[in-house]
Formats: structure tokens, sequence, C-alpha cells
């Protein structure tokens, strides 16, 4: 386990902003709870609460990774439109504990889906 400091700087923050994640037209995510993770020099990450999503659409995958900052990671791909979008949904079920804002959160490829700021 490695911790964020000035080499590699991890902030998690309140989005104030609502977020909508789709496949296609259909609405995978919807919140107004989401937390940004902004880490080194990487694209900031949309971390959105489990009850803010459809898990009825979503179906737990075999694949795992692991982060030396955040701890293991576990996938999820999106089932919508009669298509299959494999591994497209990260989430951090145990984080260490410098990360436990995440907990219950779920992240989004932003090549696999859309993420939108909602009005």
């Amino acid at each position: 386990m490695k911790l964020p400091g000035p080499d590699h700087p991890i902030t998690i923050a309140p989005n104030p902003k609502r977020i909508r994640v789709r496949a296609g037209d259909v609405v995978i995510a919807d919140s107004t709870h989401v937390l940004t993770l902004k880490e080194a020099s990487y694209p900031a990450v949309q971390y959105i609460p489990r009850e803010d999503a459809n898990m009825a659409l979503l179906s737990r995958t075999e694949r795992t990774t692991h982060c030396p900052y955040k701890g293991d990671a576990n996938y999820f791909s999106i089932n919508a439109n009669g298509k299959t979008l494999e591994n497209s949904i990260w989430t951090y079920e145990t984080p260490f504990p410098a990360m436990k804002e995440i907990a219950g959160h779920l992240a989004f490829y932003p090549d696999k889906v859309t993420i939108e700021e909602v009005a």
C-alpha cells in the first residue's frame, strides 16, 4: 500500500453537479452525490454511489486489478440495448483507508459510456 503524497497526489471531493451516465439512450446512473477523484496527472474520475445506479443492468465480471494507492478493483459489465459493454465499470469495495470515501461507489470508463453534467 502506498499513500498519496507530493509525488503522487490524490484528492477526493464532492462534486456539486448532477452527473448522468448513459449507455446509448439507457440511463445507467444519475446522481447528485458524486465524488470527484483527481489522481496525479490522470483525468478526473467521477465516482457515483451504487444506490444511484441501475444495478439490474450490471453484471459482475471476474476481472480484478490492483492499485497500490486505492486497493483491489472489481469490475462490472453493462447489459443495455441488447449489447454488453464488458468491464466498463470499476469499483473499490474495500479500498485502502486513505481512499475509504470511494467505497460503495462506481466509476465508468468514458470511452464506453457517456458521462454528462445535467443542469
